[in-house]
Order: C-alpha cells, then structure tokens, then sequence
C-alpha cells in the first residue's frame, strides 16, 4: 500500500441495458482504482462500454450491480437527486461540445455550478472573483465578457476546464476533450490538462485515440464491457507535441 487516496473504486460493476431476452451488459464485472492526483486515459472500441463506464464514474447513472467509491463515499445505490449533489461537488466535466450556455459570458457560463452548490454558498462577488482568476489561469483573461460565438472552438475548451474547476472538484473527466478541436488547439488543451495534473489534479479522460492516451499515466482499455489491458505509459507529467507533416 502506498498511502494514497482512492479516488474511484468500483468493485465488479456491471450495468445491464433492458430486460429478460433482449437486455443487453454494457459493463460486465468492472473493477479499476485511480488515486489522487493520477492522470488517466479509459479508451474502447464502439459498444466497449467506455461512454457507461464513464456516466457511472461521473454519477450520471449508477450500476446495475457492484459497488463505487468516489473519494470514499458509496455513491452506487444513490438516487437521481443524490447522485446530482456529489456531482456538482466532487466532479467537474469537460466535454467534447464543450456545453457552454449561448449568449452568457465566458465568466457566467464558469460560475454557473456555483448556483447548484447550496452547501457551500458565495456571493456574486466571491464567485465572479474566483471565475475570473479560473479563468485568467486558462489564458483568458481579456475574454471574461465574451460569449461562445464569439470565442474560437479552443478558447471556449479553455471556458470550459475552467467551469469544471470552479467547484474545487476531486475528480475532473474529460469526454474526448480535444475531439471538435483541431491540432494546435487540441495541444494547447492537452499541455493545459497537464498542467492541472502537475497541480495535483485528478483526471480521467475518455479518448479514442491513442496518441492523446499515451500521454497519460495509463491507460485501461475496455473490450466487450470487461478490462482488456491496462497500459502503463511511463508518463508522469509531459508536454503534447505534435509533428507536422
């Protein structure tokens, strides 16, 4: 034992789609670790069960059998409003669409999780300041009163890793977090994403290519709803440099 927190650990989930003779195991019998401050890659093929496994680490669902410990709490047999708690306290999201609210600044679409946090309240002013330097850390600070249609595809990449920071999370996911983005905006979230794990940040990312995976500490591929392999890349915090060609 080396003394680390557990972040996420699941123990043989299993998550079943339907019932009697059409019901379908997208997760059969999962059981995977991360510790604090592991950076993550979970990659499969279509229909691997990467995108359920994801949804029941990010509490959006909850699996049809076996346990979950997110940062020690038991969050398998939560109902819907339970889970949505934990979510917007012990997780932050990056997706690939990046889900920014049309026509709301750069600064409100960060705060935004604030309004849904009850336990720990702040004020407009605590939480514009605390948006603000969010985002100022991803390189926009002179874009805090734009709106989404006026940033490029990786400028509002960068809006969103900064809402998903917002509430001090445990665990960040990112859903194909460089997947609209072209080459040069994809190392510039990359190399950000990077920066967040040298802070100590934990990070899961779900990818379907193996050049962004390889940049992780490891990397675990799903096949047929089980672990195929885990990959151990040796990596602990490097730079994404791509080649041109």
């Amino acid at each position: 034992m080396n003394g680390k927190r557990k972040i996420i650990e699941t123990m043989d989930i299993t998550k079943v789609y339907g019932m009697g003779d059409i019901s379908v195991a997208a997760l059969n019998g999962v059981s995977i670790t991360i510790e604090s401050g592991e950076f993550v890659a979970i990659m499969g093929q279509s229909g691997s069960g990467k995108s359920t496994l994801m949804h029941i680490l990010g509490c959006l669902s909850r699996p049809t059998s076996g346990q979950y410990f997110l940062d020690g709490e038991d969050v398998s047999q939560l109902d819907k409003v339970q889970l949505a708690g934990v979510r917007n306290r012990k997780i932050g999201f990056i997706f690939q669409s990046y889900n920014l609210l049309a026509r709301t600044s750069a600064l409100r679409n960060v705060t935004l999780p604030l309004l849904y946090d009850h336990a720990n309240p702040k004020s407009q002013e605590e939480a514009d300041a605390k948006a603000e330097k969010l985002l100022d850390m991803v390189g926009l600070s002179g874009r805090i009163n734009h709106q989404p249609h006026e940033l490029s595809g990786g400028q509002q990449q960068r809006v969103a890793v900064a809402r998903a920071l917002i509430n001090d999370p445990v665990l960040v996911i990112g859903d194909e977090p460089t997947g609209n983005l072209d080459s040069r905006s994809g190392e510039e979230i990359m190399n950000l994403l990077h920066t967040l794990h040298a802070q100590g940040t934990t990070i899961v990312m779900v990818t379907h290519d193996p050049k962004i995976a390889a940049h992780t500490q490891r990397t675990i591929n799903l096949l047929d709803g089980v672990v195929d392999t885990v990959v151990h890349n040796g990596v602990k915090n490097k730079k994404v440099q791509y080649e041109t060609v």
